[in-house]
C-alpha cells in the first residue's frame, strides 16, 4: 500500500470496462461509465487545468451535484497535482445570502484560486465570486482552455483533498487529507466491510444517495469502488429526499450489497415508503447497511428491520459505525453479520458521567470496536485515561488521520496531540465496545447534570406532525432565572394538519418526558426549513439558539419564479462587479 495515491489507483484502470459508476436520473434511468472512461475524462480535465496554470498543491473548489462532471473535475484535479475541495451546491434558494457568505468563507479558508461548477450552479454563484474573488474566477469545465491529455502525478505525502468538517457546533474547518491517509482509510473500509473475505470470491456492489461533498459519500463509497474496483450506483440526494423508495429499488435492481446512510434516512424510509412502491423489490443481497454520521437511534433500527423484513432485509445487515472527517472517515465498526447491540443505562448515573446498566434506563447503541489499525481511548479533560464505564472525551489514533486543519496551526494543535485525535465527542467503553453520548459542545446542562441532546430530539420524531430529523434541543438560562431551562425547537411536517400542529408542543413534552425522564420547559413549533443546518444536513443547535435569542429564527423566503429570476439577475450583476 505504501506509495499508493488516488492518481495511481485511477491510472490502473486503462482497460477496466466491466466495473464503474452508474448514475440514476430523476426517473431512475441509468447512465453507466466504466472506470476506463472515467480515467480518460479525468486526464482530459487534468490537461486543461494545467493549461490554465494550476500549480501543484493548489486547491480547487468544486461545486457540483451528483454527476459525471463531478468526477471529471475531482479526478482531473488529482491527476493535475492539485487538491480538489468539494463544497455543497445551493439547495435552499430561500437562504441564498447565507449560502454565499459561507461558501465564500470556504474559498478563503482553502486559499483557492479557482472554483469549478456545473453550468446551472454557476449561474447563481455571482455573489459568491464577488465576496471571495478567486483569482481564476468561477468556471465550468467547458470554460477551461483546450489542451491535450496531460498529468502531473502527486506522491503519497501530498494532499489528496480538503474536506470541510460538518460544522455542527462551530464554523466548518478545512480538513487536509493526504493521499496516504485516504488510501489507508480505503483499505480499512475494504477490510471491515468484507470481514477480511477475498472480494474476488464475493464481490461488493455499492449503492449511495449520499452527497459527494460529504466524506461518507465520497471516501466511504467512491474510493473503495475505485480501488477494488467495483460497481457503484449513485442517486442524487434530492431524489432520495423526495422519493426515499428510489434507494431501496436501486439496491434491489443493481444487487447492492453495501450502502451507508445517516440515522434520519432509515427513519424517513419507515415513515414515507408505501408498500406499492416496492413491488418486486428484493433486499436480501443488502449485506451491510452502515448507519453513521449522526447518533444512532435503536428504535429506528428496529423499526427499519421490521418494516422491510418482508422484502428480504436481514436484521444482521444494520451496522452502526462511528467516524469523522478528521480521521478520513471510519474510526469504529460494529461486527459485520451480527445484529446491532443496544444496552440500557441508568439516566441519572449517565448524566453524572458513569455508565451503569439499568434494564429500565435509556437505551444506547454500540458503535463497535476500533477499525483495523486504529486505537481508541476515553480520557478526562486532562488527558488521563478513564476506566470502562466512565464518560469522557473520545480520542482516536490510526493511519488515516488528517495532516491538520489547512492554514490553522493553533486549531490543529488542539485537535492532534501526540498522534491522537481529539474527536470532540463524549463517550465510554462498555464490555470492549464504544458508546458515543454526544458532542462536547452540544451537551445540555440541566440542574447541574450533563445530558446529550439527541435522545430528546429522536423522541420527538415519533410525534404526529413532526418533520423527521428536524428537532433541536438546547439549554438556556433566562435573565434572572435560578437555573437552566430545556428548550426544544421542532419543525412541523409540510403535510401536518392544523390539529397536529396545535397539539405538537404538548405531545413533544409528553414523549420526551416518557423516553428520557426530562421535562421540556418550552417547545417552539417552527415552519419547515427554519432550523439552520450544516452542509451535510445536520442541525446547528447553537446557531438555532443564538438566532432565537436575537429574534432572527425565521423560515426561509418563499421561492417562486420571480424570486428565482431575481437570484439569477443579481448573480449576473455580481459577476460583473467581481471582475472589474
Amino acid at each position: 500500500m505504501s506509495g499508493e495515491t488516488l492518481a495511481s489507483a485511477l491510472l490502473l484502470h486503462e482497460a477496466t470496462d466491466h466495473r464503474g459508476l452508474r448514475f440514476l436520473d430523476r426517473r431512475e434511468r441509468p447512465t453507466y461509465y466504466p472506470w476506463s472512461q472515467i480515467r480518460q475524462r479525468a486526464m482530459a480535465c487534468s490537461g486543461r487545468l494545467l493549461a490554465l496554470g494550476i500549480e501543484p498543491g493548489e486547491r480547487v473548489i468544486l461545486v457540483f451535484s451528483t454527476s459525471i462532471e463531478f468526477f471529471d473535475a475531482f479526478f482531473g484535479c488529482v491527476l493535475a497535482g492539485a487538491v480538489p475541495t468539494p463544497v455543497y451546491p445551493p439547495v435552499r434558494l430561500g437562504r441564498m445570502e447565507e449560502y454565499h457568505q459561507r461558501t465564500a468563507r470556504m474559498i478563503e479558508l482553502a486559499s483557492a484560486r479557482l472554483v469549478l461548477a456545473e453550468a446551472r450552479v454557476k449561474r447563481v454563484l455571482g455573489r459568491t465570486d464577488e465576496l471571495a474573488r478567486p483569482s481564476l474566477g468561477v468556471r465550468t469545465l467547458e470554460e477551461l482552455p483546450p489542451a491535450s491529455l496531460a498529468v502531473r502525478l502527486p506522491v503519497a505525502s501530498d494532499l489528496a483533498m480538503v474536506q470541510f468538517s460538518s460544522g455542527t457546533t462551530v464554523e466548518p474547518k478545512p480538513v487536509a487529507l493526504s493521499h496516504a491517509a485516504v488510501m489507508a482509510q480505503t483499505r480499512i473500509l475494504e477490510h471491515e466491510v468484507t470481514g477480511g473475505v477475498d472480494e474476488s470470491v464475493s464481490p461488493q456492489a455499492g449503492c449511495s444517495w449520499l452527497p459527494l461533498y460529504h466524506d461518507m459519500g465520497l471516501i466511504g463509497c467512491v474510493f473503495p469502488a475505485l480501488v477494488h474496483p467495483g460497481d457503484l450506483t449513485l442517486i442524487g440526494p434530492e431524489s432520495f429526499i423526495a422519493r426515499p423508495a428510489v434507494w431501496l429499488r436501486a439496491l434491489s435492481t443493481y444487487g447492492g450489497t453495501v450502502s451507508p446512510a445517516p440515522n434520519f434516512a432509515f427513519a424517513l424510509c419507515v415513515e414515507r415508503i408505501q408498500d406499492e412502491q416496492l413491488d418486486g423489490v428484493d433486499l436480501s443481497r443488502w449485506r451491510t447497511a452502515l448507519n453513521g454520521a449522526e447518533p444512532v437511534a435503536p428504535e429506528v433500527l428496529r423499526a427499519f428491520t421490521e418494516r422491510f423484513a418482508r422484502w428480504g432485509l436481514r436484521p444482521e445487515a444494520l451496522t452502526p459505525v462511528y467516524g469523522l472527517s478528521e480521521a478520513s472517515l471510519a474510526v469504529s465498526f460494529s461486527p459485520i453479520e451480527q445484529p446491532f447491540l443496544g444496552r440500557r443505562f441508568d439516566r441519572d448515573e449517565l448524566a453524572a458521567g458513569r455508565a451503569v446498566a439499568d434494564p429500565a434506563g435509556i437505551e444506547l447503541v454500540s458503535v463497535g470496536g476500533p477499525v483495523q489499525h486504529f486505537e481508541l481511548r476515553v480520557v478526562t479533560e486532562g488527558d488521563v485515561d478513564l476506566p470502562e464505564g466512565r464518560v469522557g472525551t473520545v480520542l482516536a489514533r490510526g493511519p488515516s488521520l488528517m495532516d491538520g486543519y489547512l492554514g490553522e496551526p493553533e486549531l490543529t494543535a488542539l485537535a492532534l496531540r501526540g498522534g491522537w485525535l481529539d474527536t470532540g465527542d463524549l463517550g465510554f467503553i462498555h464490555q470492549g465496545e464504544l458508546f458515543v453520548t454526544g458532542r462536547k459542545k452540544d451537551v445540555l446542562i440541566l440542574r447541574g447534570r450533563n445530558h446529550a441532546p439527541h435522545p430528546l430530539e429522536q423522541a420527538c420524531d415519533v410525534v404526529a406532525g413532526v418533520r423527521t430529523g428536524c428537532v433541536a434541543a438546547a439549554s438556556y438560562r433566562p435573565e434572572g432565572a435560578p437555573g437552566e431551562r430545556l428548550l426544544l425547537f421542532v419543525e412541523h411536517a409540510s403535510d401536518a394538519t392544523a390539529e397536529q400542529i396545535e397539539a405538537l408542543p404538548q405531545a413533544c413534552i409528553d414523549e420526551v418526558l416518557r423516553v428520557t425522564g426530562l421535562k421540556a420547559d418550552l417547545v417552539l413549533e417552527l415552519s419547515p426549513g427554519t432550523l439552520p443546518r450544516t452542509s451535510s444536513g445536520k442541525i446547528r443547535r447553537g446557531q438555532a439558539l443564538a438566532l432565537w435569542r436575537a429574534g432572527e429564527l425565521v423560515p426561509p423566503d418563499q421561492v417562486g419564479l420571480l424570486k428565482v429570476a431575481g437570484i439569477m439577475a443579481g448573480s449576473a450583476l455580481a459577476y460583473l462587479r467581481a471582475r472589474r
